[in-house]
């Protein structure tokens, strides 16, 4: 059986274990989730510009969490105090490249940072800083009935764990809300047109998908979406 190709962004990062210098990064947890699913990963180099024909090659895409993304590109004309990791480079390719993704209709599971570049992309807007973040928080999470994201988890709530400190302030026209936290948090979005597979998600499946398999479903969902 081949394996469908699933492109997934690396992020910059300015050391890692047992490099010298400089590195581009993936979540080893990620990455496992992926084949795990059936998927091989496919570690993208964020090189500027952007060039559409290198997401060609491959069947779905993961967007994954990471930095901050600069607020000019929602609108904002200020920057909170707390904002981290801020890439100009890393923000251009996966804006660039989401958008591609989404005209293209690639089969794309969005999670935490990814779930933020997408709502950007389609022009929504972000909380640069939660009064309460999500930081090393696990949550249980209400999903909406009859959703994507319902049918895929099989339930209709699911402990979820988060790291973000930035969240949805208005979603994109084109996104449906389908999953909130108790405190209001939107937590999940897809899009309203059955026919395009994608998910978005602001909790990270990949930290519990090796022992939940409600976690590990939605990344085995991406692979067959792109099978």
């Amino acid at each position: 059986m081949t394996r469908p190709l699933i492109a997934l962004p690396a992020r910059f990062s300015t050391s890692a274990s047992a490099l010298r210098y400089r590195a581009e990064v993936a979540a080893r947890s990620l990455v496992e989730a992926v084949y795990r699913a059936g998927g091989e990963p496919f570690i993208m180099h964020p090189a500027e510009p952007y060039e559409p024909s290198r997401l060609a090659r491959c069947d779905g895409l993961l967007l994954p969490g990471g930095g901050d993304i600069h607020p000019r590109h929602y609108g904002a004309d200020t920057e909170h105090e707390s904002l981290y990791d801020v890439d100009d480079e890393q923000d251009a390719f996966d804006l660039a490249l989401a958008a591609h993704a989404l005209e293209a209709n690639i089969p794309t599971l969005a999670i935490c940072r990814g779930f933020q570049v997408v709502n950007t992309v389609l022009g929504g807007t972000l909380t640069q800083h939660m009064p309460e973040d999500h930081r090393h928080k696990v949550h249980p999470v209400t999903v909406r009935a009859g959703t994507l994201l319902a049918k895929i988890l099989d339930e209709e709530e699911t402990t979820v764990s988060c790291y973000h400190h930035q969240s949805t302030a208005t979603p994109a026209p084109s996104l449906t809300p389908t999953a909130h936290a108790a405190d209001g948090t939107l937590e999940a979005a897809e899009l309203a047109n059955p026919d395009r597979w994608f998910l978005a998600v602001q909790w990270h499946p990949e930290d519990t998908a090796a022992t939940d398999p409600a976690q590990q479903a939605l990344f085995t969902a991406l692979v067959r979406a792109s099978g």
